[in-house]
């Protein structure tokens, strides 16, 4: 999740919305979104906010919009970018604030109360949005500047914003008749439900379920897992055992680490069987109904699939074109899996293992095939990547590519007594942002990790709003003894989503409206990841925690000789998710299907490989349910450009300012106000090439 915007933005974004009350709202002037926020660089109130004051501020949000909206189509003026589009943009700002602060909380530190609020407000939502997407008197107004732009000397900025505005009332129904728009209010208002729903069972299965162990079940296990384990069995009330979760700080370390092999099968299956239980929160009859209704909407609209409907605002414009690039690294990928496989086989019949390997057992043998071929393991790294050393090392590299600096700030409200904020300043020193980090997991909060924002950066009646950014994750916690340290695969998601803050922070669009592609995204997010593993940032951040000393440069060597170790698994674990995605949003109306059989049977046809389960099952693929539906792939389409981008700084130096300059101003700054592949070009010189993704993958000799 990117950016909260407009009355506009929000029915772009927040594709959980529908029908409100029209009476007039009472203001209870005590509700901390009806005035001004009175804190520290104006950021929401949350030790003021309730969960009583949200409904109240979505009814009066939804009211003013209304109003704000009538306001523009009775202008009896000739339509214009100025007393249309700009009047439109600045429409919507209490519903904004008040969806930007809600719909974090509902992510990162939801309760029964906010997710009993999230079910009632999304249908009401989607119905306001839908009053907007397909008022004909509003629509007509866009279409005439739209038709007529050649009239109002417009920027590039404007002229981007507005034939994207154009498109979006176009795609979202706006020249369908009266029957059909009514159709379509219905399918939006059912997949608002039902989306909430999907995503709130994962969340209560995934909170619903413990493995408990004793403490001869522990063998294999790091010291720091089995303190963890033994706290989170403490506070569920079976002190003296050790409990694992489905959360991945917990599941992960012991499937890697864990010699007992059943309760690996048993953590395993419990992990990807969320929402395919056939209990209360099952998600079978949820997604395929969620998968026939998007059908049905894109059919309503034209499209020959969702997916068309989907892809057709972004860079890959169609749904060959994803296939194609998908297909062609499947293809690639699968060899270097089976090649995987054999070496972890080898190793099970080298110990008389007896037994064929199977999903649960990849994470043990690929941690013993990386110590065999490298001499390298997780447990051995662990001790350097202190969280918050992590962290200062995100921020020096930052430092010294752009030159700016990262100030704690006390005395601020935080939307959770675990956050931490910094306040971001350029290099001359002046204020450009302030920055939320949620580092640990808890019941309150989905899983994954993210990066979105309370308020964007745009010009507000020649002044400059400034961004306030919150990055989200699900780190291992601290133990009593020992500090939060991270895995590899922590201390890149810290990177990647830093990269979308950086985007977020650096970002100079003068409009609460911008247009940034779904696959363009992730560049600036996976772009910054390359930073993690060079010897130099390594040198900046990596240090024992016990003893303060840098990480050895022999380690730093095993780091970057198994650049390319488990990239078999990585690829296709990631490509089948994505194919999936694909495979669901590609069906044609009425595309009644059974998941469960829809699932087996695809994964069979594209040969994924019986040691493998895609990273993502079905009935917990939260990614396609806030945001990314038909747009899995995403991460892969921006792959292609960040490895390419990459290779820029590469070429000139990693940290060379030149070219750091060059990105922020062409890229970060210009992200949702041009279109994608002209500023990746203005930035690089060319369109992007697929090697240097097939070499860093492992996918293609580096010799090629």
């Amino acid at each position: 999740m990117k950016k909260l915007i407009g009355l506009l933005g929000i029915a772009a974004l927040l594709l959980l919305v529908t029908n409100s009350c029209r009476n007039k709202t009472t203001v209870d002037m005590n509700n901390p979104f009806f005035s001004e926020y009175k804190t520290p660089f104006q950021v929401p109130p949350f030790d003021k906010i309730m969960a009583k004051d949200y409904m109240p501020a979505f009814e009066k949000g939804m009211e003013d919009g209304r109003a704000e909206i009538k306001a523009i189509t009775g202008n009896k003026e000739e339509p214009s970018f100025a007393n249309t589009i700009e009047a439109m943009d600045k429409s919507g700002d209490l519903l904004t604030r008040v969806s930007a602060v809600f719909f974090a909380q509902t992510s990162a530190n939801t309760n029964d109360s906010l997710q009993n609020i999230e079910i009632e407000v999304s249908p009401k939502l989607s119905a306001f949005n839908d009053e907007i997407r397909l008022n004909p008197d509003l629509f007509k107004r866009v279409k005439s500047v739209y038709e007529n732009k050649s009239k109002f000397n417009l920027t590039p900025e404007q002229d981007y914003i507005l034939e994207n505005i154009y498109k979006n009332f176009v795609r979202n129904g706006a020249n369908l008749n009266k029957q059909d728009q009514d159709t379509l209010k219905k399918i939006n208002q059912k997949l608002s439900v039902l989306t909430v729903k999907f995503s709130q069972n994962v969340l209560d299965e995934t909170n619903g379920y413990k493995m408990f162990v004793t403490k001869d079940e522990l063998a294999g296990l790091p010291e720091s897992e089995i303190t963890a384990a033994a706290e989170v069995a403490k506070a569920a009330g079976q002190e003296g055992k050790y409990a694992f979760t489905t959360q991945k700080p917990s599941i992960f370390p012991f499937l890697q680490y864990s010699t007992n092999r059943d309760l690996r099968r048993e953590l395993f299956h419990a992990y990807t069987n969320r929402g395919n239980n056939g209990n209360e929160y099952d998600n079978n009859k949820n997604l395929s109904e969620i998968v026939s209704l998007r059908a049905q909407r894109a059919k309503l609209l034209g499209y020959r699939s969702y997916a068309d409907l989907m892809l057709e605002p972004r860079m890959a414009k169609k749904p060959e074109n994803v296939f194609n690039l998908l297909n062609n690294l499947w293809d690639k990928a699968i060899p270097v899996a089976r090649n995987e496989v054999a070496g972890m086989q080898k190793i099970i019949d080298r110990e008389k293992g007896g037994f064929k390997l199977e999903p649960s057992d990849w994470w043990f043998y690929s941690e013993k095939l990386r110590k065999e071929k490298y001499d390298l393991n997780d447990a051995e790294l662990k001790p350097y990547f202190k969280l918050e050393n992590v962290r200062d090392g995100v921020f020096a590299c930052a430092n010294k590519l752009f030159g700016i600096t990262f100030t704690p700030i006390s005395d601020i409200p935080l939307p959770h007594p675990e956050a931490q904020v910094f306040e971001v300043k350029d290099t001359n020193g002046v204020h450009i942002g302030v920055l939320y980090m949620d580092f640990h997991p808890r019941e309150s909060k989905r899983q994954g990790a993210w990066c979105g924002t309370y308020r964007s950066h745009r010009v507000l009646d020649g002044k400059e709003v400034t961004p306030v950014v919150t990055l989200v994750c699900n780190f291992t916690r601290p133990g009593q003894d020992v500090p939060a340290l991270l895995n590899m695969d922590e201390v890149e998601t810290l990177f990647h989503e830093f990269g979308h803050a950086l985007d977020n922070l650096f970002n100079r669009n003068t409009y609460n409206q911008t247009f940034t592609p779904m696959d363009f995204v992730e560049l600036p997010s996976q772009l910054d990841e390359h930073w993690a593993t060079e010897p130099e940032v390594l040198a900046m951040y990596a240090k024992d925690y016990r003893t303060g000393k840098p990480i050895p440069e022999a380690l730093v060597k095993k780091i970057r000789n198994s650049a390319y170790f488990n990239q078999g698994f990585i690829n296709v674990e990631l490509l089948a998710a994505s194919l999936l995605d694909m495979a669901y949003h590609t069906l044609e109306y009425p595309a009644n299907i059974d998941i469960q059989s829809f699932e087996k049977d695809y994964f069979t046809k594209i040969g994924l490989i019986p040691e493998i389960v895609s990273r993502y099952r079905s009935t917990y693929f939260l990614h396609i349910m806030d945001g990314y539906d038909a747009g899995y792939y995403c991460y892969t389409w921006a792959a292609v450009l960040d490895n390419d981008a990459f290779e820029a700084f590469k070429e000139k130096g990693i940290f060379n300012k030149s070219v750091a300059q060059s990105y922020r101003n062409n890229i970060l700054a210009k992200n949702g106000t041009m279109d994608a592949m002209s500023e990746y070009v203005n930035f690089r010189g060319h369109e992007p090439s697929i090697e240097p993704l097939l070499r860093n993958r492992g996918l293609m000799p580096v010799g090629e």
